[in-house]
């Protein structure tokens, strides 16, 4: 049973989310083959104020916070 993890930022629409589990279950099938119903994707969301690059917040990065 093959998991993909996605972590992402929140704020995506619940249609986005479909096209995304949807290309990535595709994408999976197309290059390993399998079963659909096998291929399980889980969506992480992050708020901006958990999420960091380079020592930096997001959310502060986003607000140019200093």
């Amino acid at each position: 049973m093959p998991m993909i993890r996605v972590e992402m930022f929140e704020g995506r629409s619940l249609d986005q989310k479909r096209a995304l589990v949807r290309a990535l279950t595709d994408g999976f099938l197309s290059t390993c083959g399998g079963d659909p119903e096998g291929v399980k994707v889980h969506i992480i969301e992050v708020a901006h104020e958990n999420w960091s690059a380079a020592g930096i917040l997001a959310s502060d990065k986003a607000s140019g916070a200093p």
